[in-house]
C-alpha cells in the first residue's frame, strides 16, 4: 500500500510512517486477476503508524484496529512518544478527527484531544511540555443521517495543550481574523510560526504563548513557509518568495524574516521576460462590500488607451488569487499581458484571506453576492479607460469554473469564456463529488425539500436557454472533485439548442492537467479560443516571450 508519510525521530534513531492496513490475501489475489468489483465507499482499511529502527531496519505497529485511522504525527522531543491526529473512517468527506499519544515502548494510546470540532495538526513545543494544535468550529452546521456533519466553514482556532495539567487553552483571539498553517515552534519555544493568507499575499505570522499575542512578521510579500526550516539555534529561517517580477527561489533571512537574502536563481531565463506591470485594486459592489483583486496590465500598456479584457476566477470557493508570478499553465495572465490583454484576477466574496465574515460571504449565496462582486470589477476597470467593454473574456477552474458557467447564462456582455473543471448542476453535483458536505455547506445542508429549490435555482443548467457566449469546456477524465457529468450535462443542453460549445476530454488528468502535453493544450486552446471569438483577425501580440 505504500507508505503515506513518514517523520525520523529527533535522535535521528528511527524513522514514523503511516501505512494503510492491506488487504486480506484472499482479496488481494482476486483484484490482481482482475476479480475486482468494489462496493462504494466500502474499503475501510485503516491507515496506522509503523516506526522502524534505522540501525536494525526492525518495523514495528504502533497503532491497530478500526476505531481509527490516522492522517499526521509529530515526534516528543526526547523520541519516546508520538503525537498523533486521527479520524473515525477514511473517507475524505469524513472531516472528524481528534489528536491522541502513543508511547513506542508500551504502545500504549492517549486520548488528549476529543471535541465535536475537527481537531488537528498537532506539534510539540521544544520542551516537551505543550502540544499546539489547531481546532475547527462546528458552529450550527447541520448533521446528516449517517452521522457526518456539513463542513463548518470559520477561521480554525490554534489550541495549546498542557500536558501536566492535562488541560486545553483556547489561543484564539477575535482580533486575529484568520487561520493558521501548519504550526512551527520556534527552537527556543517562545513562539510558534505559521503561514497565513493576508488579502493577495502569502505572510508570516507568530505567536506568544508568554505574552498571548499575535503579530504578523512579514507585509506585502509572497512567502512559502511550509512546513519550517529553522537552523539549530533559530536565528535563521529559510522559504521561498516570488514576486510580480521574478518566480519562486529559497531565501534565506533572520529570524525577524527581514531582509532576505536570495541562494538560489533556478529559473535565469525569467529575467528576460517581458512582463506587464501588475497592480493590486479594490472597488465596492453596489450592496456596499468592498472586493479586492490582481490587474495585470498588457505589456507596453498606455494609459488612456482600452484594451480586451481577460476575467480569472479562482477556484475554492475557499481560496484567493495572490499578486505573484503569473507565468504558468494555471495562472498566466503574462502570457496574456504579453498578446495585448489585461487581465482582472478578482477575490469576491467568499474568497479566504479577508477574515471570517466575507469567507461566509457567500453562504447561502452562489452566484449572487460573488457574482455581482466579480461583474463590479469589470466595471471598475472600464471604468478607468482600461478595459474595453467590447471585448470581454471570462474563464475559470473549478469554482471558477462554475462561475464561469453561471456568468454566461446571467449575462452577454463576455464576448467568449472557458469553463474548466466546472460545476454546472449543484444537485447531481452534490450527489457525485468526493466532497458533498463542502457542497452542503454553502446551501443549508444536502439536497431536501428545504435546500432543493436552491441547488436548482443557483445551477447554470437551470438558465441554459439564455446562454450566447461562445464556451470552451476542458475537464479531466478522471476527475472525482467534479466529477465528468457536470461538464458533460452543460455541453449537452447547449448543444442541443445550437449554441457555440466545445468540450475537450483530457485522458488520465484528475481535477487538473498535470502532464505536459495536457497542460500545453490547455494553454493553446484558451488563446485560440479567445482570440477567435473576441478579437476576431484583430489579434494583438506586443511580446513574444
Amino acid at each position: 500500500e505504500g507508505v503515506g508519510g513518514y517523520e525520523w525521530a529527533p535522535d535521528s534513531r528511527t524513522i514514523a510512517y503511516l501505512a494503510r492496513d492491506p488487504l486480506p490475501k484472499e482479496q488481494d489475489e482476486a483484484r490482481r486477476r482482475k476479480d475486482d468489483e468494489r462496493s462504494f465507499e466500502g474499503d475501510h482499511r485503516m491507515q496506522h503508524i509503523w516506526s522502524i529502527d534505522v540501525e536494525s531496519k526492525k518495523a514495528t505497529q504502533l497503532t491497530t484496529g478500526t476505531e481509527y485511522t490516522v492522517r499526521g504525527i509529530t515526534w516528543a522531543p526526547d523520541s519516546t512518544r508520538l503525537a498523533f491526529g486521527a479520524g473515525p473512517t477514511p473517507l475524505l468527506r469524513d472531516e472528524r478527527q481528534d489528536i491522541h499519544i502513543v508511547t513506542l515502548a508500551t504502545k500504549a494510546v492517549d486520548t488528549i484531544a476529543a471535541t465535536p470540532a475537527p481537531e488537528s495538526g498537532p506539534r510539540w513545543s521544544p520542551d516537551g511540555r505543550t502540544i499546539a494544535y489547531t481546532t475547527m468550529p462546528t458552529g450550527d452546521a447541520p448533521t446528516t443521517r449517517d452521522g457526518l456533519v456539513t463542513r463548518p466553514l470559520f477561521n480554525s482556532r490554534l489550541m495549546l495543550y498542557d500536558l501536566a495539567t492535562r488541560k486545553a487553552r483556547d489561543a484564539s483571539d477575535p482580533r486575529f481574523d484568520n487561520s493558521p498553517g501548519t504550526l512551527v515552534w520556534t527552537p527556543d519555544g517562545k513562539r510558534l510560526l505559521f503561514s497565513i493568507g493576508d488579502r493577495v499575499y502569502r505572510s508570516v505570522a507568530a505567536y506568544s504563548p508568554a505574552t498571548r499575542q499575535y503579530s504578523k512578521l512579514t507585509k506585502e510579500q509572497m512567502i512559502a513557509f511550509g512546513s519550517g526550516s529553522l537552523s539549530r539555534d533559530g536565528s535563521k529561517v529559510a522559504f521561498t518568495m516570488d514576486s510580480p517580477t521574478a518566480p519562486a527561489e529559497v531565501f534565506v533571512a533572520g529570524a525577524d524574516f527581514g531582509a532576505p537574502r536570495k541562494l538560489t536563481n533556478i529559473n535565469a531565463e525569467a529575467t528576460d521576460f517581458s512582463l506587464g506591470e501588475t497592480e493590486v485594486l479594490t472597488w465596492r459592489t453596489a450592496d456596499g462590500w468592498e472586493s479586492e483583486g490582481v490587474l495585470v496590465k498588457p505589456v507596453g500598456y498606455e494609459r488612456g488607451k482600452r484594451y480586451p479584457l481577460l476575467v480569472d476566477v479562482h477556484g475554492g470557493p475557499t481560496g484567493a488569487h495572490h499578486n505573484g508570478f503569473k507565468v504558468g499553465v494555471h495562472n498566466g495572465g503574462q502570457l496574456w499581458a504579453g498578446r495585448g490583454w489585461a487581465v482582472l484576477y478578482p477575490n469576491p466574496r467568499g474568497s479566504t484571506n479577508y477574515g471570517e465574515k466575507f469567507m461566509r460571504g457567500n453562504i447561502p449565496d452562489w452566484g449572487g453576492g460573488d457574482y455581482r462582486d466579480i461583474m463590479a470589477g469589470v466595471d471598475e476597470l472600464i471604468k478607468r479607460g482600461i478595459a474595453d467593454p467590447e471585448n470581454l473574456a471570462l474563464m475559470g477552474w473549478s469554482y471558477g469554473g462554475y462561475m464561469t458557467s453561471w456568468v454566461v447564462t446571467q449575462t452577454t456582455r463576455f464576448k467568449a469564456a472557458r469553463m474548466g473543471a466546472g460545476l454546472s448542476n449543484l444537485q447531481s453535483m452534490y450527489g457525485t463529488t468526493d466532497i458533498p458536505d463542502y457542497i452542503g455547506t454553502f446551501f443549508n445542508s444536502y439536497p431536501d425539500e428545504k435546500t432543493l429549490t436552491l441547488y436548482r435555482e443557483r445551477s447554470a443548467l437551470t438558465y441554459v436557454d439564455k446562454v450566447t457566449t461562445p464556451l470552451l469546456i476542458m475537464h479531466g477524465q478522471n476527475d472525482e472533485r467534479v466529477p465528468i457529468g457536470q461538464p458533460m450535462e452543460f455541453y449537452r443542453a447547449l448543444k442541443d439548442r445550437g449554441k457555440t460549445v466545445e468540450l475537450v476530454w483530457y485522458p488520465r488528468e484528475g481535477h487538473s492537467n498535470s502532464e505536459y502535453y495536457h497542460q500545453r493544450d490547455q494553454i493553446r486552446r484558451e488563446l485560440e479560443w479567445m482570440t477567435k471569438h473576441v478579437l476576431g483577425d484583430r489579434a494583438m501580440t506586443t511580446s513574444s516571450r
